[in-house]
This record gives C-alpha cells, structure tokens and sequence, in this order.
C-alpha cells in the first residue's frame, strides 16, 4: 500500500471494480484527509475569533446572546473533535486493510455508503438494527 497512484479527477469508486482496491483506498484517503484539512482550518479560525472577541459588553442582553453564540461555536467545534478522531480512525482502518468493512458482519459497507459517510463503520442493515436496539433500549 506504499505506492502512490494519481486518480483522475473525476474519479468516482465503482462497484464494477474490485471492493476497496489501491485507486479506492487512495480515494477514500484523500477524502477524508481533505475533510479533516477543512474542520482544523475552521476551528483555527474559530480559536482566532474567540481570542479576538473577549471584550465586556456593558449590555445584559448583549452579552448573554454573544455568550450563547460562544457556546454554540464550542459545541460545533466538540463535534468536528470528535468527527475529526473518527477520520483517524478511517484513515488508520484503511492503512490496515479494515477500511470499508462492516464492524458487525464484516461484509462490505457500499460504496454509496461510503462515500455519503466516509467515517461509517456499518452497512446501512447493520446500523439500522444497532439504532432499533439503541430504540428500544432508551425507552425503558
């Protein structure tokens, strides 16, 4: 798995091809790599911006609405942490050759799946009986 290949650009994995082949590894890492790119360029900036704008509001009301839109910041970016450790965890799984199998059967998730949900670790069965059970579970 050492070697680099170059996808073209339009490159889109196919189920006419071999499940999670050296050009669909190669896709699926480069997906999730620009994804995790993209939550750490968002949270630097929301690092910068809530450095900048710790000011006192003299205004009660100001003030709780500009509180309020700092947590929220904060709880999208605890969100994007946690996203960003499951990309890892993606990435890792590809690196060992577990990426794109089902945790629960270990049948391969689609490839529509896949690309929709780069992080999942389910087929969409696997995650449905998991969700009906969770269900269940929670209304006790």
């Amino acid at each position: 798995m050492s070697t680099t290949i170059e996808l073209e650009e339009d490159y889109i994995p196919s189920d006419s091809e071999k499940f999670m082949n050296e050009k669909q590894r190669t896709f699926f890492t480069a997906k999730l790599n620009d994804w995790k790119k993209d939550l750490l360029r968002e949270s630097q900036g929301t690092v910068e911006a809530l450095q900048n704008e710790t000011r006192a509001v003299p205004d009660i009301a100001d003030r709780a609405s500009e509180e309020a839109d700092r947590a929220l910041e904060l709880r999208t970016r605890d969100r994007q942490r946690k996203l960003i450790a499951k990309i890892n965890s993606a990435l890792r799984r590809i690196e060992t050759g577990d990426y794109g199998y089902c945790d629960v059967s270990g049948e391969p998730i689609s490839l529509k799946r896949l690309i929709a949900r780069p992080t999942a670790t389910m087929s969409i069965e696997a995650q449905e009986k998991h969700e009906r059970r969770e269900r269940v579970y929670r209304d006790d």
